[in-house]
């Protein structure tokens, strides 16, 4: 930074003799020098005695000013120049300190353009902010990336997950009318229907299957959640900007990474806790010694579908295959 430079060093004697001091200094020396020079053509007597003494005259004040400029120059640089340089070096400081502290306040860490397949630069430093996290939300459709992101690891959080509610048209028509954008007028919305209440399933049978690696799983069903996917850990949130409907050419899209302490982090966090208390979404819990009956009971709650044991193999195989999938496009080691 600008702030951090040193001052520029200032050369006494190069001040003097780019200034009038030196010009006077010069004009004493020709002056003393032409004066002895001319003392030494004349015959003794009283007009050799009067060039001889204003020769020396001439030439003693010119080393005494010489002495006195440089010292006077010397003390000029420290009383005056180099307290305006520290105080305008504090002052840069003291701005850049500030922009520093907005920009992390207002503006993302890292900035991820839209792609068509897991970006594995992505999906490390994710990966990283999860294990150095104890807690783990996520707000999207449904938790399968979540899930996934939890076997991929060995450690233990608190997980509070927010889902979309599969029993609500509403829910189910918002998310398709990104896909139909994504995939083209021929895209069949029945189809896609089916596809993200499957997705639903699947999300359910992954957390299951995740639960070991949890403390405990607080999971929240809400009808029509926010388009945008959020993953915040302890020092970092991370917003999938699905609402950006300039940017659907692709699957995966743009996402913003904040830190903790930003606008952005503080007021995603708050709006996740009110959510995850809120009276009207419905609020389910797992843990780590939840049983297979037990899971069966919640999946019925939350999709007013019975699961049976076929139905559950199923669901656990295609689980297990998109995680494979995910994590070798990704390049996350299982």
């Amino acid at each position: 930074m600008v702030a951090d430079a040193d001052p520029p060093r200032h050369n006494p004697l190069q001040e003097i003799f780019w200034t009038r001091t030196g010009l006077l200094l010069a004009v004493l020396v020709v002056v003393s020098g032409s004066c002895l020079l001319l003392s030494g053509t004349i015959q003794p007597g009283t007009l050799k005695n009067l060039v001889t003494a204003a020769g020396t005259g001439t030439l003693v004040s010119a080393i005494v000013t010489f002495g006195q400029t440089l010292i006077t120059a010397s003390a000029s640089q420290r009383a005056l120049v180099s307290p305006v340089i520290e105080d305008s070096r504090r002052t840069l400081r003291e701005l850049a300190a500030e922009y520093r502290s907005m920009n992390r306040e207002f503006f993302p860490t890292d900035i991820f353009e839209a792609t068509a397949e897991p970006d594995p630069t992505f999906n490390r430093l994710m990966m990283q902010d999860l294990l150095a996290t104890r807690q783990f939300f996520f707000r999207g459709f449904s938790a399968r990336y979540a899930a996934a992101r939890l076997l991929l690891a060995h450690a233990e959080w608190e997980l509070r997950v927010i889902i979309a509610d599969p029993r609500d048209a509403t829910t189910l028509s918002g998310r398709a009318r990104y896909l139909l954008r994504h995939e083209g007028a021929a895209a069949d919305v029945t189809k896609i229907q089916h596809g993200l209440s499957h997705e639903v399933s699947i999300g359910l049978v992954g957390l299951y299957l995740a639960r070991s690696r949890c403390t405990r799983v607080d999971l929240t069903v809400v009808a029509d959640p926010p388009l945008d996917r959020l993953e915040m850990f302890d020092d970092s949130v991370w917003i999938h900007l699905y609402s950006d409907v300039g940017r659907t050419s692709t699957l995966y899209p743009r996402t913003l990474r904040f830190s903790e302490g930003s606008f952005i982090y503080n007021m995603e966090r708050a709006e996740f806790l009110r959510v995850c208390r809120s009276r009207a979404a419905r609020h389910f819990e797992l843990g780590p010694d939840t049983t297979r009956g037990e899971f069966m009971a919640l999946y019925r709650k939350v999709t007013g579908c019975t699961l049976t044991e076929d139905r559950f193999r199923e669901l656990e195989a295609e689980f297990h295959s998109f995680r494979h999938k995910f994590s070798n496009a990704a390049s996350l080691e299982a």
